[in-house]
């Protein structure tokens, strides 16, 4: 099986205009063939949902989800193009299950551009210094890096999670799978995650520490 780079990664999104996790999926499938990961591209019509990823998505819905007898809450908007498909079953039913999905999968940006310089850096690092302290060779630790980096997005980032109905394919691909179907853009434009009490216990800590040291720690 062919290497699968990033070169014939950015080659077959040029020619297709399909996202980069589903490019790098179908050369994977195809193993490296870009002609014939072309076709399966086009066959789950992703090649196709692509070209509408530029049209304007103003109209949609907010979707919540609620789980866990109360204790996990979701709210999520997803934009398509008209409001004929927003109120479709198709689309209520998507937005639904990514509302869901969020519940269960806990992501904490909706796309990898929506993560900060900083926190790259600092994941970075410390997945450097623990390749390094395994000792292994410095060529090889930056390929550990840039593997395990593609791990946190796949953890923290919404398109890039693996769907939890389905994990064979990935929310960006569940999306694509339904822009290709309705025939119109679909974008997830942000989200909010609720659970019962997050954050409390913290503040509480806090407080306890700052009634300390007026109290002189006594």
């Amino acid at each position: 099986m062919a290497e699968i780079t990033a070169q014939m990664v950015k080659e077959l999104r040029e020619r297709t205009g399909a996202g980069m996790m589903d490019c790098k999926n179908a050369l994977n499938e195809t193993k490296g063939d870009i002609e014939q990961a072309i076709d399966t591209l086009r066959k789950k019509g992703l090649a196709a949902a692509a070209k509408k990823a530029g049209r304007v998505t103003a109209e949609g819905a907010v979707g919540s989800y609620i789980h866990g007898g109360g204790k996990i809450g979701v709210l999520v908007e997803v934009n398509c193009e008209t409001d004929f498909v927003a109120r479709t079953d198709q689309f209520q039913e998507l937005v639904r299950d990514i509302a869901m999905h969020i519940a269960a999968a806990e992501p904490r940006y909706v796309r990898r551009e929506e993560v900060t310089e900083d926190i790259l850096d600092r994941e970075r690092e410390i997945f450097r210094d623990q390749a390094l302290a395994s000792g292994k060779p410095p060529a090889v630790v930056e390929k550990i890096v840039q593997g395990k980096m593609e791990k946190y997005y796949a953890e923290y980032v919404l398109l890039e999670q693996p769907f939890v109905k389905d994990s064979d394919k990935t929310v960006s691909q569940l999306i694509s799978e339904k822009v290709g179907k309705i025939g119109e853009n679909i974008q997830v434009r942000r989200f909010v995650r609720f659970k019962l009490g997050e954050g409390i216990e913290k503040r509480q800590d806090d407080f306890a520490a700052e009634v300390m040291a007026q109290a002189g720690g006594k």
